[in-house]
């Protein structure tokens, strides 16, 4: 058997093949943790949270480890998908992120910064998404507030 040498990951290359896939320049993007808010998935999902110029999306890309491969092949289960959702910046309301600002409440329980997007259904009916981010949404945040803004 002949081992290859791991490709290199390259960044560029990846955002440019992600705009080219969903027809939307990247504005700006932080990994994050959906919590809800969208009816399709009820599960927590890691993923990135991305604004771009068309509105927000999530992506949640699938991944297995080793020990969950084996079992899923033994068992006969289906393997990991992509999970994504997609809101069109006519369809967001406000964009807004939510950080703990009580120095009591971050020593004792520190949480990660939420990204809020409350939007309109397509039955007009309000709803939020709410994913769990890194220190960078307040750079997705302001790119959301410029998009929907035009």
């Amino acid at each position: 058997m002949l081992l290859r040498k791991k490709e290199e990951f390259d960044a560029g290359k990846f955002w440019k093949d992600y705009e080219d896939k969903v027809g939307e320049k990247v504005l700006a993007k932080s990994l994050g943790r959906y919590l809800g808010g969208w009816d399709e998935y009820s599960e927590e999902l890691w993923g990135l949270a991305i604004a771009t110029s068309g509105g927000f999306r999530f992506h949640h890309f699938p991944h297995e480890g080793w020990l969950m491969a084996i079992s899923r092949i033994t068992t006969g289960g289906e393997a990991p998908r992509e999970k994504t959702f997609f809101i069109p910046r006519e369809k967001i309301i406000l964009p807004e992120l939510i950080i703990e600002k009580r120095w009591w409440k971050k020593l004792l329980a520190p949480a990660a910064p939420v990204l809020r997007v409350r939007y309109s259904r397509p039955d007009g009916t309000e709803a939020q998404v709410q994913v769990e981010t890194d220190r960078q949404a307040s750079e997705t945040l302001e790119a959301l507030r410029k998009v929907i803004a035009g």
